[in-house]
């Protein structure tokens, strides 16, 4: 056997398949799951195998599907094999035969096993080259095995063959454990047995699963890894990506609780593979944490919160609240019923509070937008305090404009700031204004027109609107009059 070291692998995955049951524009492959493509998942566990060559094999939608692989910057770059007319996975990895030439070993998997890890991957290769079998085939127990190729054991519970779920026998479909459809094989006898596989199934396809039977025939020894993947496998419908997706979820919670995080109720938090979360963090409830999003330690998020793509500070608490692609500081404080759009900063120790939404804009340090506000491409100074009902008005129909609120500034309730407008350091503006000028540092800026009080106003109307409506039932009565003459 030669030495595991001098044993170059090689890596196809199967990438062509249409997805028909998923009824989508989106390639199979392609669809997301905790914030990545189901490929991704794949490419991310087969590199920890160290394979030399990554060949992925596609068809339907390869020019998307190519474009999205180029853009993970995967090591080694991976190769495209297109396979043409698909006729079953036999028929997908002959076409990758020529690319993979000079490996020793192949790992082979299709590209909607979202739920295989780096563990699987060097679990299932020591199994191969430590036994020195010709091949390995990965399996699982789900909790609906209908679709899948069960595994036929014999007496002493060795491998003799995978039976297609569509063309197995009653007595085979009783048998609970399934094939993942990830496999590890020596090359040379993965290739011999290739041509020998037939399409006399219903499908008239050339099943892989077919080549380890073959084998068993010809008395290689196929090993068996057996995996928990939490009653999950592959996703080829909406409902096995669901599974997967909350198999998925419950992997990357427990991993963050190992690593110190607070889950309040892990089974309705949601977060995305790329999400990293400071220790002692609470994530409360109905939190999602989605992109390329990070939490800092001892921060409080949720419940009932979204934070998309954003970096959220030490100590911080969210809740109630929609972040997107924004960031916040260290001790602030977002929400209850609060939206950060694209381009926020909320600096540290700053304060967004109830229904406040706050777009392209900056929030200095210590200060306080509490309630009922919009801030729209707007630079607030430190330690400056936004009324309730303050609105930057940014947009005249054609174009945005900016509005600068400096240092320690006190804006009064219902002003409304008609940008492009700057108020200095100090300044204060009085309640109920509409400022369309600058107010200069330490300055008052107020805008109300002069109020009258009119005496028994309200008297002189009610009794105008009875005479009126005396007035109105005469003309009625006779009008009616009329019409019965």
């Amino acid at each position: 056997m030669p030495e595991a070291r001098s044993r170059k692998l090689g890596a196809v995955v199967m990438a062509a398949g249409l997805g028909k049951r998923l009824k989508s524009k989106t390639q199979k492959v392609l669809h997301p799951i905790a914030g990545r493509p189901v490929l991704w998942h794949v490419l991310q566990a087969v590199r920890a195998g160290r394979p030399s060559r990554i060949v992925i094999v596609v068809h339907h939608g390869a020019a998307e599907v190519e474009e999205a692989v180029r853009s993970w910057g995967i090591e080694p770059e991976p190769m495209f094999v297109d396979q043409g007319k698909p006729l079953g996975t036999a028929h997908a990895v002959t076409a990758a035969e020529e690319a993979t030439r000079g490996m020793h070993d192949l790992l082979v998997t299709t590209g909607d096993e979202p739920l295989l890890t780096a563990e699987q991957i060097r679990g299932l290769l020591a199994m191969h080259r430590r036994r020195d079998v010709a091949a390995v085939v990965q399996t699982t127990v789900p909790e609906d095995a209908r679709g899948f190729a069960r595994v036929v054991r014999d007496s002493r519970g060795e491998f003799v063959r995978l039976a297609e779920g569509s063309d197995a026998s009653r007595k085979e479909l009783a048998i609970a454990e399934v094939a993942t459809s990830v496999y590890a094989f020596r090359r040379e006898d993965l290739f011999r047995a290739l041509p020998l596989v037939g399409n006399d199934n219903r499908q008239k396809e050339y099943y892989l699963p077919d080549v380890l039977g073959i084998l068993h025939e010809k008395g290689e020894r196929i090993g068996v890894q057996l995996v928990d993947n939490g009653g999950s496998v592959g996703a080829n419908s909406r409902a096995e990506m669901a599974r997967a997706a909350s198999v998925l979820r419950r992997r990357i919670n427990d991993r963050h609780m190992a690593a110190g995080v607070t889950f309040v109720d892990p089974e309705r938090s949601y977060v995305d593979v790329d999400v990293r979360i400071g220790r002692d963090a609470v994530i409360q409830p109905l939190t999602f944490l989605e992109g390329e999003t990070s939490i800092g330690a001892e921060a409080v998020i949720g419940p009932s919160t979204r934070i998309v793509d954003s970096r959220v500070g030490d100590g911080s608490t969210v809740q109630f609240a929609v972040v997107r692609e924004s960031r916040v500081g260290k001790g602030a404080s977002l929400g209850p019923y609060v939206s950060l759009r694209p381009g926020t900063v909320i600096e540290d120790g700053a304060k967004a509070g109830t229904f406040v939404e706050i777009k392209a804009s900056r929030v200095g340090k210590g200060s306080k937008v509490p309630h009922l506000s919009y801030v729209g491409d707007t630079t607030i100074g430190s330690k400056t305090n936004i009324g309730a009902g303050t609105v930057t008005v940014n947009y005249d129909g054609w174009e945005k404009y900016p509005t600068v609120i400096g240092d320690e500034v006190l804006i009064g309730s219902d002003t409304m700031l008609v940008a492009p407008v700057e108020i200095g350091d100090r300044a204060m503006t009085g309640a109920g204004s509409t400022i369309t000028r600058d107010v200069p540092a330490g300055a008052l800026g107020i805008e109300r027109a002069e109020q009258r009080n009119i005496d028994g106003y309200r008297d002189r109307k009610e009794t105008a609107r009875k005479r009126k409506g005396s007035g109105a039932s005469a003309r009625s009565g006779q009008a009616k009059r009329r019409r019965k003459a």
